[in-house]
Formats: structure tokens, sequence, C-alpha cells
């Protein structure tokens, strides 16, 4: 099984434990990356909220490349994931954006690359039988609120490759791996995301009702798939206690770090050192206990 990568901004520079445990848990599971050569960034936010042409156009350039290697690609930021499939789509429904793509870029493109979020590929391709069969260490007793973000399941026509309101491949995989996935209603609620750079109490709120509900959910540390919301809920969490009120301090992982640390790779392996909230106690001595998971929320 082999993918072009495409790891993205976010990847290269905050996200690099993301980057990290996604390479390690796809070494460990016989997927083989090949990082795009030459890729650039895929517009994010800034570009759809500038140029329409350049939102697409930016993605496009990826996916050109891409398509030169023969191979499907695979994202691991939910925001990559989402501009590049969003690209895919205006490419194919729109034959206006796809002729003036093409003049940007001075290359044709008829959006046919299949691009996959790293979930996806892990729980459909890879498939969740296989990953319970090569799980080394089991969370046994690790409570986790798996969180699903914005990005990552809308809009439906567009990226989901799971249900956009109530989505349950996270939850599953989390399973797989001997942890507990709580049920709780925050899955797909927003963040913040950018706010936290323009309206850093807007995300604070945010952040804290997730955090908060979370805990009373009874999880001891939330699963994400997107590196702005691991920011906001990780290296942005002790603003928001300050601001909202006190709760536990709540690790905020990639799955793919659950994923690794299962697997038998080591805390360095997925970056877990780069974590603003430190996940050490869950794992040194077993996951900490199930009844101090709600312990001083308000």
């Amino acid at each position: 099984m082999k993918y072009a990568f495409f790891p993205g901004c976010s990847l290269e520079s905050t996200a690099w434990d993301f980057d990290r445990s996604t390479r390690a848990v796809c070494r460990a599971l016989d997927i083989e990356l090949e990082e795009i050569p030459d890729w650039v960034c895929c517009g994010s936010t800034p570009a759809h909220n500038t140029s329409a042409s350049l939102a697409v156009a930016l993605p496009v350039v990826n996916l050109q490349k891409a398509q030169q290697m023969g191979v499907p690609v695979m994202a691991a930021c939910a925001s990559c994931y989402a501009r590049l499939r969003s690209a895919n789509h205006k490419v194919q429904s729109d034959a206006d954006v796809q002729e003036r793509v093409q003049r940007i870029t001075e290359a044709p493109y008829d959006g046919s690359v299949e691009v996959q979020h790293v979930l996806d590929v892990l729980v459909n391709r890879v498939g969740i039988d296989e990953i319970r069969a090569r799980v080394k260490r089991p969370l046994s007793g690790l409570r986790v609120a798996c969180y699903y973000g914005c990005l990552l399941t809308r809009p439906p026509k567009v990226v989901a490759f799971d249900d956009p309101e109530h989505p349950t491949s996270m939850d599953d995989l989390v399973a797989a791996l001997g942890a507990e996935p709580v049920e709780w209603p925050m899955k797909t609620e927003c963040c913040g995301a950018g706010l936290s750079m323009t309206h850093s109490a807007v995300a604070q709120r945010l952040g804290h009702k997730l955090l908060s509900m979370a805990r009373r959910a009874g999880a001891q540390c939330v699963a994400v798939a997107c590196p702005l919301c691991q920011v906001n809920l990780d290296l942005r969490q002790a603003d928001a206690r300050k601001a909202h009120g006190d709760l536990p301090e709540t690790p905020a992982l990639y799955v793919t770090q659950l994923l690794g640390l299962a697997l038998g790779l080591s805390p360095k392996d997925v970056g877990l050192e780069a974590l603003s909230i430190s996940a050490d106690s869950l794992f040194q001595d077993g996951p900490r206990a199930t009844a101090s998971a709600t312990e001083g929320v308000s």
C-alpha cells in the first residue's frame, strides 16, 4: 500500500509530532509514504478568503505532482485534506474553474487524484481487524474523547468518509487499541480554529467547553486529527482554564500517537514530548484511574 504523502505546513512546524507519529505508524503498518516533491501550501483558510482561484490552484499544484507519482494522496492535517478534496470537487463540477486553474498552473488537471485522510486510510484501507491484531501494548482502561472537529467530516459531499454529525471511525480505531471511547456530544463542534489568533476569548470559551464536556463524559484525554484543534486544546488549554474556570489538565493527543503507543512504539517515536499538557501519567504505570476523570470539573 503506497501513498503520495502531503504533509502540509503545520506538520513541518508546530505539528511535527503529528508528522512523526503519522510516519511511524505507517511504517509499522506497512504503508509506504512518498512525500510529494516540492509541494506548496494548500492555501488553508487565507487563500479561499482572498481569492477563489488561488484557493483551488494551490492544492491543484500538489495534486498535479501527485498525479505524476501514480498513487493516491494521503494527508494528515484536516485542513489540508479539506482543501485538497475541495479543489478536486470544484475542478470536477465546474468547467470554468477547471479552465481557469489550468491557465494559472499551466498544466491540465481533471480532479481525478484520490485524496484520503490518514484516519480514513487506517480504518478503511488497513482495517480495524488488522490493526487490532497488531496491537502489542493495549491501552486498557484509558477513556478517550474522540474529537473530529469541523473539517474532517464537513461538508459531507466534499470530504466525508464518515457520518458528518455522528462520526465513529476514530472511536472504532481507539476501541481497537484497547481503550474506551466515551460517548459525548461535542465530537464535531468547533474548537475556535484560527480565532485563537484574532479573537482569543472566543477560542478560549469554546476550548473550555469542549474539555469540560470531555471530562464530564469520563474521558482522561482527547484524541484529535487536526493540528489546529490540537493547538487550541493543548497549548491554549491553560488560558482557557484561567478565563473560564479550572478543570483537570487534559492531554490532547493525535490519534496517531495513541495508535503508535498501542503498536509498541516509544513515546519518543510518536513525539509525545511535544505536548504542552503532559500525557506521561496516562502511560507510565497504565492509564489513570477512571474515577479521577471527572475530578475538579464544575
